[in-house]
């Protein structure tokens, strides 16, 4: 009889053990999206992605605070959650709009903080006007897929987007965009709850006693998100061409120059680490430039033709939004044409970087350079014209036979002729008429 009494109570044991042990094996990642949505982020959230797929994880909660930002990098996020094998909970913290509510409704669940909004969702061009219609029509189309795939009403999703869709009953009507309230998310389906926090969010997930692990972006990752900030590109490229300007009118002073080149190596690096490009890319860059500085040596036009077509090409490939980086360039390209001129006409500088391979020297009069002897002596003797002048010929003046032109009339030879001027090797002579 004892020893049923100890098996009953060795298996009680390993009953009440058993949901904790479960619990215990569940691996839970908690990634942050904060901040303006670009590349940097997507490569982040990429690596996030890899890294609990690898590990075999549970769920990966996504902390969501974001205003918005770059559609395409917006779309690449939605793309990562839609394909991966792990279960993905946005948790809005704070607020989820634009772009951020598109990475939101992607997810497979989203809970609210009750201050948290989400929604505003309008596509803006790089200038900051309303995009283009077909701009337009893929966001509409993207935001309610993204609503649908999740079992999502749609409608919702589109008026977060369109200001044409009228929903008086949550602050929308026709004119404005839909931003939802954590109570208006949860009403209209968008939101599986709200939450004071982090700790009831664990509860209703039953994750309590999971394996919690914070997986928050490395120190060259949060510096690649700065560098390819949309705002930062043209920033980079502007700094890099002043630099470049001031050392070419001013070499020597060495820190414009590094400015410059320190600029052009964080704008290559911010985009490879972000995995926006490959080294092919720098590469390509590294040869434009030495392409340049060989016209120098080897003018011809065709090497500095293929240097700055390698060097602007491989900014292209860098950026892969060719808009942005046309309107950064033009950016950088004006404030170097302006800078040049101000330096040029204001402070009368010049380029001395050019100096050691242009020739400036010039062999002129003052210093002593003659292309020919000048006869300037002659001016005023006579002599007799030995041909005729027609008005070229030759004449005979202090015993020296010259060639002569008169001023313009004919002299018959044997006149006696008179120096008038003398210009280099050309002595003008005028007849002497006899009494």
């Amino acid at each position: 009889m004892r020893s049923w009494r100890v098996v009953f109570l060795f298996c009680l044991m390993m009953f009440l053990l058993v949901p904790v042990s479960f619990a215990k094996d569940k691996i839970v990642y908690v990634v942050p999206v904060e901040a303006t949505v670009e590349k940097g982020l997507a490569a982040f959230l990429e690596r996030a992605l890899d890294t609990a797929e690898s590990a075999q994880a549970d769920l990966v909660i996504f902390e969501v605070n974001t205003p918005g930002g770059a559609v395409d990098a917006a779309g690449e996020i939605a793309k990562l959650l839609t394909d991966t094998s792990v279960k993905t909970v946005a948790y809005v913290n704070n607020r989820a709009l634009s772009a951020g509510a598109y990475i939101s409704l992607s997810a497979d669940e989203i809970y609210m903080v009750p201050s948290a909004t989400m929604g505003s969702a309008a596509v803006i061009d790089s200038a900051g006007n309303a995009a283009d219609k077909k701009a337009q029509s893929y966001w509409l189309a993207a935001m309610a897929t993204a609503a649908e795939q999740n079992g999502r009403d749609p409608i919702y999703a589109k008026a977060m987007a369109d200001e044409n869709i009228d929903l008086p009953e949550y602050g929308a009507e026709k004119g404005k965009l839909l931003t939802f309230t954590a109570k208006q998310a949860k009403k209209a389906g968008y939101s599986e709850g709200t939450v004071s926090g982090k700790a009831e969010l664990y509860s209703i997930l039953g994750i309590e006693d999971a394996d919690i692990r914070s997986l928050e972006e490395s120190f060259p990752e949060k510096l690649a998100r700065f560098l390819t900030n949309p705002y930062v590109i043209p920033l980079l490229l502007t700094l890099a061409g002043i630099g470049i300007v001031i050392e070419i009118f001013s070499p020597g002073l060495i820190f414009p120059g590094l400015v410059g080149v320190l600029s052009l190596v964080l704008f290559f690096y911010g985009h490879l680490v972000a995995g926006l490009t490959g080294y092919e890319t720098l590469v390509l860059f590294i040869l434009g430039i030495v392409l340049v500085i060989l016209e120098f040596f080897i003018p011809g036009g065709i090497a500095g033709l293929l240097g700055l077509t390698a060097v602007v090409g491989s900014l292209f490939l860098a950026v892969s939004d060719p808009v942005h980086i046309t309107i950064s360039l033009l950016i950088a390209l004006t404030v170097s044409i302006c800078l040049s001129i101000l330096l040029v006409k204001v402070f009368g500088k010049k380029m001395k970087f050019f100096r050691k391979m242009i020739l400036t020297d010039s062999t002129n009069t003052e210093q002593g350079y003659v292309s020919n002897p000048n006869r300037t002596e002659l001016i005023g003797m006579q002599g007799k014209a030995v041909t005729d002048l027609r008005p070229a010929g030759t004449a005979i003046i202090n015993e020296e036979r010259l060639d002569v032109v008169s001023e313009g009339s004919f002299i018959l030879k044997g006149s006696s002729v008179k120096v008038v001027k003398v210009e280099g090797s050309r002595i003008v002579v005028r007849e002497v008429l006899e009494n």
